[in-house]
């Protein structure tokens, strides 16, 4: 763990800030892609007002912020406690948000908490274990909650379900969309869609977004 911790801890010290205000002019947005102003935005989640919403690996808070402001009442836990700083230090002042330093699977394991929607965007659940993930997701989750998350798709001569080892103390679970949808189902998930969302026009490399319900 104390291995995992630093590894994103150095990850955190190289990036940079979100900007302030995105190509529309909003002060907050959720972009669910590797590209800025891109993607379906928070209309994949439902309604998102009064609804209770847990991010996994939500890094500085950006997305999760903007579902706050929307009337969500919103958790995000990281691993690295550089970015559960950031994220307080520019949004703490939003009401119905607050973040929280924790591992995913022991965070889960440990909270009695049910939550109407889960998400990650490149986050946690591109870089924990499906097998141990997928259970606990489904049972913190409310009768017909959501799901979703996103991470690049895999490389084209990966052989399937394979972890690909980085930084020694981090593994990423580069799943292909069908062995989404399969590990998904396996754990009693249902209407499950899992697509690359085409990258914009100057780029080459599209972003695996996967939804499922409770």
């Amino acid at each position: 763990m104390e291995a995992l911790t630093a590894a994103w801890e150095r990850y955190a010290a190289g990036r940079t800030p979100r900007r302030a205000v995105n190509a529309a002019g909003a002060t907050t947005w959720l972009n669910w892609t590797q590209y800025p102003d891109h993607g379906p935005g928070e209309s994949l989640l439902g309604q998102m007002r009064g609804r209770r919403v847990l991010e996994l690996g939500c890094g500085t808070g950006c997305n999760l912020a903007h579902l706050a402001t929307v009337g969500a009442r919103c958790v995000g836990i990281d691993v690295a406690p550089t970015q559960r700083m950031k994220a307080e230090a520019r949004w703490g002042h939003i009401a119905g948000l607050t973040f929280r330093t924790a591992e995913a699977t022991q965070f889960l394991s440990d909270h009695t908490e049910r939550f109407d929607v889960v998400f990650s965007i490149f986050g946690a659940v591109w870089f924990t274990d499906p097998e141990r993930l997928l259970p606990l997701v489904r049972e913190r989750l409310s009768q017909g909650g959501v799901f979703a998350f996103s991470h690049k798709p895999p490389a084209k001569d990966q052989q399937p379900g394979a972890a690909l080892r980085q930084a020694r103390a981090v593994s990423r679970w580069d799943c292909s969309a069908d062995e989404w949808v399969d590990l998904l189902a396996s754990v009693g998930f249902s209407n499950i869609t899992a697509k690359v969302v085409a990258p914009p026009e100057s780029e080459q490399e599209g972003t695996l977004l996967v939804r499922a319900e409770a």
